[in-house]
């Protein structure tokens, strides 16, 4: 263990947990960081005496509970994709011992050379996933929590970040469309929805890929959510024709599958499309509020990408016209106070 964390509590704890616990290879003590995520959890790689790596997940309570992890990892396991084994869990504590699915995220991997391959298997995994699931195993995305996700855009992106209040016209104008974006969301078939199935969280593996990691909000929901998650990614853009012929190929794969995918391409990419707002008004706001109450500001650079999304798509589609509208009045409005999109 590194000076550094030698006076952090938790990875004392930590430790003296790895010394308790039956492992099928001995550990040495190299516990050292491996990652973080916008959570209150972290990870830690430790090495085994025969020069394996291990992953520990620490999810501090009452912050964080490694029981959804648990469940979704043995759910999502059973299908057939490749996620963390849990070798080890104290509960109580919030730790976990997971098998380590290496170091390479699909964003440190993607190009325009790889990317076609890459991409493909992450589709491939995904219809593996959607194919197996099953009502009454993960909570519903229903229309509340599609909602709530919804508000974190006035609330953190409108309010905190661009310092705006919404006059009563502007708030019924954006909850019309908030309704036009959930009617499309809640009448798509559901299916196991990782609700994060992007490039950090995607691994690249010799076999078995992708290795999928950070599932433990999984939820069961609408069937376009992870592909928008996967090709509108807010960390990596592709041009408009490589989406649309990754969505078309996913749609097709997905078909033939039996997945129960809008049978008309037209129809289904306008549900991506619709699916994809939803997601990137949330984004915007999770962005915001991962600076402004929880002090992490490395999200802000990527708030422009997701702005871009958002707008690219209100553009498409009349219903969205008072979207556009009110951004750029926003715009306007916060130009002056060093605020851009």
């Amino acid at each position: 263990m590194t000076d550094s964390l030698k006076n952090d509590a938790r990875l004392a704890k930590i430790a003296d947990w790895l010394a308790q616990i039956d492992t099928p290879q001995p550990l040495t003590d190299t516990v050292r960081p491996a990652s973080a995520d916008a959570s209150f959890r972290r990870y830690f790689r430790v090495d085994t005496a025969q020069g394996d790596s291990l992953i520990v997940m620490d999810a501090p309570p009452p912050q964080e509970d490694v029981r959804p992890f648990l469940q979704v990892a043995s759910l999502f396991g059973d299908t057939g994709v490749t996620v963390p084994k849990v070798l080890a869990s104290d509960i109580e504590q919030g730790f976990l011992l997971l098998s380590d699915l290496g170091s390479t995220t699909y964003l440190k991997q993607l190009s325009i050379d790889t990317a076609h391959k890459l991409y493909m298997d992450a589709i491939d995994a995904l219809i593996l996933l959607q194919t197996q699931s099953k009502p009454g195993q993960l909570p519903d995305y229903d229309r509340p929590l599609l909602h709530r996700e919804l508000m974190l855009f006035p609330d953190w992106y409108i309010n905190k970040h661009l310092k705006a209040t919404l006059s009563d016209d502007q708030s019924e104008s954006l909850n019309k469309i908030f309704d036009c974006i959930l009617a499309n969301n809640l009448a798509q078939p559901p299916v196991y929805v990782h609700r994060d199935y992007h490039s950090r969280n995607l691994m690249v593996m010799d076999k078995g890929n992708p290795g999928i990691l950070d599932f433990q909000d999984a939820v069961y929901g609408p069937i376009t959510y992870d592909l928008v998650s996967l090709l509108r990614d807010a960390y990596i853009q592709w041009d408009e024709e490589m989406v649309l012929d990754w969505a078309i190929r996913y749609w097709e794969r997905a078909r033939r599958a039996g997945l129960p995918v809008n049978p008309d391409v037209d129809m289904f990419y306008r549900d991506f499309e619709f699916m994809g707002l939803q997601r990137h008004l949330k984004v915007l706001g999770i962005f915001a509020r991962l600076y402004h109450r929880d002090g992490k500001d490395g999200y802000l650079a990527d708030i422009p990408l997701v702005m871009d999304y958002t707008r690219k798509t209100a553009y498409r589609y009349k219903e969205f016209s008072p979207l556009i509208k009110l951004l750029d009045t926003l715009e306007e409005n916060t130009t002056g106070v060093g605020f851009t999109f």
